[in-house]
């Protein structure tokens, strides 16, 4: 078998009805859409989530709670997932990227204390758990919250 003679299998690939093109066809004359009515008519339907002037089902549900549309998303790193870097090394958000820690820094990074940290590091970061901290120091590392 070559490039050239590849082809779909037969009857993998319905063609498409051509509504509105004849008696012949099986959807001519009305195409499909019955004789009179709202739905038979061009723009005609009703929107989504409308259920005939019944209360409709989003409105019937009590609404609950509060979303702050400014609040910030870190993307959350742990202790642990540090150890990838050399010693000494400086970790930042670019570099978390970088190394492959991260696919996307988001709003800002912040550092949690799971796991043990074995590398001396200076880690810049928006936002360290009080335990990512003191084990960034215990390690021999520095913190700087940028």
């Amino acid at each position: 078998m070559k490039l050239h003679e590849l082809s779909p299998a037969p009857g993998s690939r319905k063609t498409r009805t051509r509504r509105g093109r004849g008696l012949g066809s099986g959807l001519g004359k009305t195409a499909g859409r019955g004789m009179k009515g709202q739905n038979s008519r061009s723009g005609g339907g009703v929107r989504t989530g409308f259920e005939g002037g019944q209360m409709p089902l989003y409105r019937r549900l009590p609404k609950r709670g509060f979303k702050n549309i400014f609040a910030k998303q870190y993307a959350e790193v742990n202790i642990s997932m540090l150890n990838r870097f050399d010693d000494g090394a400086t970790v930042d958000p670019v570099s978390l990227v970088e190394i492959g820690i991260l696919k996307n820094v988001l709003d800002g990074v912040r550092i949690l204390g799971d796991g043990e940290l074995t590398k001396k590091l200076t880690v810049k970061a928006n936002g360290f758990t009080k335990t990512a901290e003191s084990k960034i120091t215990a390690a021999g590392g520095k913190v700087e919250v940028i």
